[in-house]
């Protein structure tokens, strides 16, 4: 396995990679980090970085050496004591477990592994929650004492895109690293057409009621699509747990396995549907920014307007698409028809 990951980080961020370099090689390394990154992909990556950082037992000069099966196990995802946390249900949230049974897939299962006798050869366990915005207060405060007191040779990291949702409380025990690049990523099903049904919105379907409705029709059928494929996934990934409980006879146990599989379904489905609907708002905010006089090449994502900047634009078009957004975000906090509401957004967005 190449040093490339970790020398393509320290190429973004040398000051960060620097001193965290120096803190392992001092001994100094924190037990908690708190990584904020504008990407899912920057936040798995980085947390993979740090893992390695933290526990690669042939460390030269406080960097990970890359090549040594630890190394090579936790950027596989492999290795034994690297445990992940994220936030499932249709609440999309962190779960905080039994207090005296907890189940995979809760704060409390998870932060019982770390007091388990180590069998990797690694230097330390390593325990990643992504998304740990989505805590809610219960389970940040039952977080606290194992952010204050880790047990020996442990490495926790908070990874999320929005810290300040997270308590005062648990922020102050974590140590900041901040990797901004005012970028979004949109890796779901369907975002390539979703991006262009929404720029066919505000260019040809102007004014255009059978083509508004067309992309309306569109944008439906990328939201349509992301609860098959969250469950699809989700699916496939607890096969083998949901045939090894029903090989044990246990109609109880069976029901429990069936039901955690279900929420980790909905959890990705939750997920999914987020970024979709932050795709349409970035859109707007984009679109808005086009409409005020920024140049194209100064937009934070100008990758949503494949075909360059969108001409025949009316000036107040970006203020009224905006609106459109944020009412559309608005109503979907409610039980309402999804479906009805994305296709009063795209018509309106087309026909205003």
């Amino acid at each position: 396995m190449s040093t490339s990951l970790y020398n393509s980080y320290l190429e973004r961020y040398p000051v960060i990679l620097r001193h965290l370099e120096n803190a392992r090689r001092n001994g100094r390394l924190s037990h908690a980090f708190l990584l904020q990154a504008d990407t899912e992909r920057a936040r798995r990556e980085f947390a993979t970085v740090l893992s390695q950082l933290a526990a690669c037992p042939e460390s030269r000069d406080g960097r990970p050496c890359g090549v040594c099966r630890v190394c090579r196990q936790i950027e596989e995802r492999n290795y034994a004591e690297f445990y992940t946390l994220t936030p499932v249900g249709k609440m999309y949230e962190v779960k905080i477990g039994d207090r005296t049974n907890p189940e995979p897939n809760t704060l409390r299962y998870f932060e019982k592994q770390f007091h388990l006798t180590s069998t990797s050869g690694g230097r330390c366990k390593v325990g990643v929650i992504f998304d740990a915005d989505r805590m809610n207060e219960e389970s940040q405060n039952a977080l606290l004492k194992t952010l204050e007191e880790p047990p020996p040779e442990t490495l926790l990291i908070l990874a999320t895109g929005n810290p300040a949702a997270l308590l005062p409380t648990t922020r102050s025990r974590c140590q900041l690293l901040p990797l901004l690049t005012n970028r979004c990523e949109y890796s779901f099903p369907g975002a390539a057409e979703l991006i262009g049904a929404l720029n066919l919105l505000v260019t040809k379907a102007r004014g255009d009621l059978a083509l508004a409705e067309e992309q309306a029709a569109a944008i439906c059928r990328v939201a349509a699509g992301l609860n098959s494929d969250a469950t699809g996934r989700t699916a496939a990934e607890w096969e083998g747990r949901l045939n090894a409980a029903a090989q044990t006879g246990d109609a109880a146990f069976v029901k429990r396995v069936e039901a955690q599989a279900l929420d980790a379904g909905y959890g990705a489905y939750m997920k999914e549907r987020g970024l979709f609907l932050s795709a349409i708002h970035s859109f707007a905010s984009e679109l808005y920014l086009l409409s005020s006089g920024i140049p194209f090449g100064e937009l934070p994502n100008p990758e949503l307007f494949p075909d360059g900047p969108p001409s025949g634009v009316p000036p107040d078009l970006g203020e009224l698409v905006l609106k459109e957004a944020d009412e559309l975000l608005f109503t979907l906090r409610f039980n309402v028809n999804e479906e009805l509401a994305l296709r009063s957004f795209a018509v309106s967005a087309a026909m205003k």
